[in-house]
């Protein structure tokens, strides 16, 4: 018991305290979540791909071992979340809005702050691989989600390469390719705006639940709420297990795919009209709930 308060304390605390700090300059300072969020995406998340790559110092069958990790937990959970789906008799918009509340985690903007205070530097390098591979497959599921809509499908694909964070993994696999040492001219401003990711990171998370809504279906959304916080974790680690991610790796995997669901989750279904209310209420209940489940989690793999 003593382990867990203290993980609450130590790993957890700092994260909703920064969150609620995002909240309350939503709700009574006006702050344009969307401006920050742009901030993160263009700015500070490319150089945070860039220098956890640049410096990472595992083989590259590791690398493709964690990216392909990500794509089977997500694929494992959109099979699970299919039948459950179906089992609930939903379908059209529901159903697929169910799916992504299942599929999406939020490894970003509380994952990786979660993975860097539990287990150290190391361990944020494997998260920011998983992280990324996660984020790419997310818009490629989103063009699926967009059905028919051809305009929309097109779009979602065309998000993929104008993802910034892209390119700071390509900078850093050139430079590590090539045997390039990045002069400290350059390295110094992106240490300098990669370690502001993720605590502005978290600062958005609590913008955007700012926006959270009761939910009308609350037992439906209990239910994928439930299957992300209950079932995922153990998907994880099974398939972590058969695919031999082990060490802060295995760490990093397991705890980005349990984390709540992902706030994009909000922001796909507003841009596909699918069951916005659902997702947004999703989002916000299964992020206040996070720490029983996480807490016992990371107890259990530290």
């Amino acid at each position: 018991m003593s382990l867990l308060i203290s993980i609450l304390l130590s790993d957890l605390l700092p994260i909703f305290a920064i969150a609620g700090a995002g909240f309350l300059l939503a709700r009574f300072a006006a702050a344009d979540v969307k401006s920050v969020s742009r901030v993160v995406f263009y700015a500070l998340l490319p150089c945070l791909a860039f220098r956890m790559l640049v410096t990472y110092d595992r083989p590259s069958s590791s690398v493709g071992r964690l990216m392909l990790l990500a794509a089977l937990v997500m694929a494992a959970m959109a099979v699970i979340g299919y039948l459950a789906g179906k089992g609930l008799g939903l379908d059209g918009k529901y159903l697929r809005s169910f799916l992504m509340v299942v599929m999406f985690s939020n490894s970003g903007n509380y994952g990786l702050p979660v993975v860097r205070f539990a287990f150290g530097p190391e361990a944020l390098s494997e998260a920011t691989v998983f992280f990324l591979t996660a984020a790419v497959l997310t818009y490629v599921a989103a063009s699926f989600f967009a059905g028919s809509q051809c305009g929309r499908f097109a779009g979602a694909l065309e998000k993929i390469w104008r993802m910034p964070s892209l390119y700071g993994v390509a900078a850093a696999l050139l430079a590590r390719g090539a045997g390039w040492h990045v002069p400290d001219g350059l390295m110094r401003p992106v240490e300098m705006l990669s370690d502001s990711a993720l605590p502005v990171m978290i600062l958005v998370l609590g913008m955007q639940l700012e926006r959270a809504v009761w939910p009308a279906r609350l037992g439906i959304v209990m239910l994928a709420v439930g299957i992300s916080l209950l079932v995922t974790p153990f998907v994880a680690l099974g398939l972590a297990a058969i695919l031999n991610v082990t060490g802060p790796a295995r760490q990093a995997a397991v705890i980005l795919s349990s984390m709540p669901v992902a706030v994009m989750t909000t922001i796909l279904a507003l841009e596909f009209e699918i069951a916005p209310e659902f997702t947004t209420s999703a989002v916000f209940i299964s992020t206040v709930l996070s720490p029983l489940t996480l807490a016992p989690l990371i107890a259990y793999l530290q």
